[in-house]
């Protein structure tokens, strides 16, 4: 293995780095799988009995989802079923046999929605102007009603931790509002509750877990690259705060799983003229205006992102 000067030959060095890669393309798969199957706990996103139609795009992220919930169902405590369902929006050049033929190595139930929506985008939407808002509400409304034709009882979107992050920013930003995309939600209409089992899974793991398993991705090349996007800004805002304040976004994204609405300013969520109960105790913040000359020893927490230590072996409804 070693050369009579105590280096390593080519063939050993190969042999450690074809180890190492397995090592931590294992530790990846684990920790998506982990976070997903506490995700679905977390939330009661799926329930013994369900008939999961996972909403597949051809990109990282739904692949990520397929192959996650496909492992849970068999590891799960409960019996589920899923149903792959693809939209084939007309795209010129889009490659409709690729689906077909992974999930039919997979050996996974698959309906294909042929819909063009790709011509009503680009009527409707001005030349240079974004067209993912009316995209997506066309695509959501399509993907409601095959729910209801399949007789499926959830609907599973690829969305992840970034895009809530971003989503909570956009609103933020540009709605004038303090929301995001929830794990799990009813349908206006309540006919569907649609999940995301990788609310907990960040957008680098997804990628790095997509390229070592090779997922034959489809691209969406209706947008183009509009470069000009408000999500691209969010994220790009969102990567320089980790690049200049590491853990920030962790931050953020336990936040949402902390809300104080007395703390806010939403007469809807609490009732400010009912004198709240002391409690003796003050807050950080509330510590530090009150004697600002005084050193401020605010101690920040471990960060952790899920609640308890529960898995996907533990509860499911």
């Amino acid at each position: 293995m070693f050369t009579s000067e105590g280096v390593a030959d080519k063939s050993s060095l190969q042999f450690h780095e074809r180890f190492s890669m397995s090592v931590e393309f294992n530790k990846l798969r684990k920790r998506i799988r982990r976070l997903a199957g506490q995700a679905v706990v977390d939330y009661g996103m799926i329930e013994e009995g369900d008939l999961v139609m996972v909403c597949l795009s051809g990109g990282a992220d739904s692949y990520t989802m397929l192959d996650s919930l496909l492992y849970l169902r068999e590891v799960a405590p409960i019996n589920f079923d899923v149903v792959a369902v693809n939209l084939d929006q007309k795209q010129p050049g889009f490659p409709e046999d690729i689906l077909p033929a992974y999930l039919t190595q997979l050996n996974v139930p698959f309906r294909v929605i042929e819909e063009d929506t790709y011509s009503i985008v680009k009527e409707k939407v001005p030349e240079g102007k974004t067209t993912c808002a009316l995209c997506s509400r066309l695509r959501r409304g399509i993907l409601y009603r095959t729910a209801v034709e399949l007789g499926a009882t959830k609907v599973a979107l690829g969305h992840h931790r970034d895009d809530i992050l971003e989503t909570l920013l956009l609103n933020m930003f540009f709605g004038g509002k303090l929301k995001t995309m929830p794990p799990k939600l009813v349908s206006d209409d309540g006919r569907n509750v649609v999940i995301r089992p990788l609310a907990y899974c960040n957008e680098r793991d997804i990628k790095a877990y997509s390229a070592a398993m090779n997922f034959p991705i489809i691209p969406c090349n209706l947008c183009g690259s509009q470069p000009n996007l408000q999500r691209r800004a969010m994220k790009e805002m969102i990567q320089e705060w980790d690049r200049r304040f590491p853990g920030r976004s962790d931050n953020m994204f336990r936040a949402l799983t902390d809300v104080v609405p007395s703390h806010l300013l939403d007469r809807k969520l609490h009732d400010f003229n009912t004198p709240a109960k002391v409690s003796g105790e003050l807050d950080d913040v509330s510590n530090w205006l009150a004697a600002p000359n005084e050193p401020s020893e605010v101690v920040v927490a471990p960060i952790r992102l899920m609640p308890g230590t529960s898995t996907i072996g533990s509860s499911a409804s």
